[in-house]
């Protein structure tokens, strides 16, 4: 707060101040009482010019502490900014140096081991490792490569290995650090729907309220209790929704905020709070629902065979296999079933059996003259039944078994003195992450709707749907069906999120109310998101739909206290104000108040020490839970409706002890 304090001070310019109409009247006000006070001085009206300044303080405090996060995560990236040379491939070929500020959208430009990417673009050629820090925070070196969803390279990294071709796509000062620079700056965020139509409706309040007191000077004095001009700001100040007011704009930055301490850059506020709305969320299987390797989970013998055996002949006819169903293979062997690592003695003079698309198998072949492999239960059964040997007859059952059940199965065959026959079926499986169903119960708890995405058959999409225990699904989605699926869930009324990561997911992005790009993915998708996820983390579209219902709450919240804390100060200053005149309004001063003097100035005190205490609030934001929207209503009308009805009693009750001890205010 201390360091925010100067930039507080620079925002008292009622050029700044007019931008938000609550905290201009205030300060209209504190300008007339400062006035007023030096003409008559007196310790009510210097201590309430000095509290009314300080309440506009406050206001910009809360303004400028959030502002301050955002621009000091700007400093940190401007930082990792240097003058960048770039090495221009010309059309003849030739390689010249020029600066990246000279670079432009199409630009071919040559990125070898320590260089720096001079602008954001597309690897078209070869592949390196890169060190994405300075944007993700991660330490750990990403592969950027040609083709495919992972070639998009963002200006400001660095090559680590190797040497790539980039393609540039960005402009000289608009690149993804530029424009995250800019965005991560709370001066620079641009109002949302929702906080435009708060903003105007807490303006015409503050104008309704400007009416009454304007109104109630003429009344008061027409009923013997004349009011000076101090006191009537006192209580225009009280009665206008000054808290919520201070605190709106440092809600809303906070908010984004938020997403960026988690590495997500939104392009926009309208983004956080679309969020906060969203009713359906469409996650795409593989990465997000499941691990997106599918791994070994069991082996199922056949005829004679005995699980030992099977587990044996799978672990040789996987050792040299490097996918990852095949390490899982191994990891199968040797922690469920115990067997002992091979060593390379246990492998000498085997010659190892690629796979390949043609064949479908992949094995070994062993120096005592035994093959073993595995693969395609459709090519293994040919290849058995080319010798003339049989399958064992539950083969094919149990691998339509594992494939009704949404697995994938491996058949594992074994060749000796030229007879050929199956020992039995691996069980591949995707993996459901852990916790995911929960996540699911959470979301539902919350009121949304997920789908899982994916290119599976329906049989397969079934059973993960129902492991994890998504809503619904689709499966073997095109680009055109994910769009369509986008489409009728809007026009039915609902606000979708999704995550996607390259070229064909940018229609389902941009069709989406909040789409998140992948930093991974291509310079296409991240265009068409109004969300970018620094970390690559699909699941991450659990966490942003929940900082935007936070933010969401937040301002309900606090804007519900607000109006239950104007309540109480009515209490104080009305039966201050016309006790004299009407003697029957001393029963609505419940709290005993000393004075009217201390009552007035009670009362613009807790008003200005409210924004204070409510400022890491707001930045923190209030705890979400997921339940439903009821029930949050309720939680938050019993603890910011009552909650802000009771405490301006104690508070005020407080200082007015406090007050009553001054000389001159008893």
């Amino acid at each position: 707060m201390l360091a925010a304090l100067p930039l507080a001070l620079r925002k008292l310019d009622p050029r700044t101040m007019v931008k938000t109409p609550v905290m201009f009247i205030v300060e209209v006000g504190a300008v007339l009482t400062l006035v007023l006070a030096c003409i008559h001085p007196s310790v009510f009206a210097v201590s309430l010019s000095v509290w009314l300044w300080l309440t506009v303080l406050f206001a910009n405090l809360a303004e400028a502490v959030a502002e301050g996060r955002g621009k000091a995560q700007a400093a940190s990236l401007r930082n990792t900014q240097t003058a960048t040379m770039a090495r221009l491939i010309g059309a003849d070929g030739e390689i010249r140096e020029i600066g990246a500020s000279e670079l432009a959208p199409g630009d071919l430009v040559e990125v070898i081991a320590g260089d720096v990417i001079p602008g954001d673009g597309d690897v078209v050629e070869g592949a390196a490792s890169v060190d994405e820090s300075a944007v993700t925070g991660e330490s750990a070196p990403v592969i950027r490569e040609s083709g495919g969803d992972r070639c998009a390279v963002t200006g400001g990294t660095r090559v680590l290995s190797d040497r790539v071709v980039v393609r540039i796509t960005s402009k000289p000062g608009s690149t993804f650090l530029d424009r995250m620079i800019s965005l991560v700056e709370g001066a620079t965020r641009a109002k949302t729907p929702n906080e435009i139509a708060l903003g105007i409706l807490l303006a015409v309040l503050s104008i309704i309220f400007v009416l009454v007191v304007l109104t109630l000077a003429p009344m008061a004095l027409y009923s013997g209790a004349e009011q000076s001009v101090t006191v009537l700001v006192a209580l225009l100040v009280c009665l206008i929704p000054t808290t919520i007011g201070a605190l709106l704009s440092a809600i809303g930055i906070a908010g984004m905020d938020r997403l960026v301490q988690r590495n997500v850059l939104a392009m926009s506020g309208r983004a956080v709070e679309a969020a906060g709305d969203v009713s359906t969320l469409l996650l795409d299987k593989t990465g997000t629902i499941t691990y997106g390797d599918r791994q070994a989970v069991e082996v199922l013998p056949v005829g004679s065979v005995t699980t030992a055996q099977l587990a044996a002949a799978a672990h040789l006819s996987s050792i040299a296999d490097e996918t990852p169903e095949g390490r899982s293979i191994v990891m199968l062997a040797e922690q469920r079933y115990q067997l002992e690592p091979l060593g390379a003695e246990a492998t000498a003079g085997a010659t190892f059996i690629p796979f390949t698309a043609q064949t479908r198998m992949s094995g070994v072949e062993l120096a005592d003259g035994r093959t073993i492999v595995k693969g395609a239960a459709s090519e293994l059964v040919k290849w058995v039944h080319g010798t003339g040997a049989s399958v064992p007859e539950e083969t094919i059952p149990l691998v339509e078994r594992i494939s009704s059940s949404g697995g994938t199965a491996l058949v594992v065959a074994s060749e000796t003195s030229g007879v050929r026959q199956v020992l039995g079926v691996i069980h591949l499986k995707d993996i459901v992450k852990q916790g995911m169903r929960e996540r699911f119960t959470q979301l539902r708890a919350m009121g949304i709707r997920t789908v899982m995405v994916t290119g599976d058959n329906p049989l397969t999409a079934k059973a993960i749907a129902a492991e994890a225990g998504v809503d619904d699904f689709l499966a073997e989605a095109t680009p055109e069906e994910k769009l369509a699926l986008i489409r009728k869930e809007q026009e039915s009324g609902h606000l979708v999120a999704m995550t996607g990561d390259g070229t064909n997911d940018a229609p389902a992005l941009a069709q989406s109310d909040v789409g998140v790009a992948m930093n991974t993915g291509t310079s296409a998708a991240k265009e068409a998101g109004n969300m970018v996820d620094l970390d690559s983390d699909p699941t991450k579209l659990i966490e942003i739909v929940e900082i935007g219902k936070q933010l969401l709450i937040t301002r309900g919240a606090l804007t519900t206290f607000s109006i239950a804390n104007d309540v109480a100060k009515y209490f104080a200053i009305i039966p201050a104000m016309f006790m004299t005149a009407f003697p029957g309004l001393k029963a609505l001063n419940i709290m005993g108040l000393t004075s009217p003097e201390s009552a007035i100035l009670s009362a613009v005190i807790f008003n200005a020490l409210i924004i204070i205490a409510l400022i890491p609030l707001a930045l923190r934001g209030v705890a979400y839970r997921a339940v439903s929207a009821g029930a949050l209503l309720g939680r938050n009308l019993l603890i910011y409706g009552l909650g802000g009805l009771v405490a301006p009693f104690i508070g005020i009750k407080i200082i007015d002890l406090l007050i009553s001890l001054i000389p001159g205010m008893a």
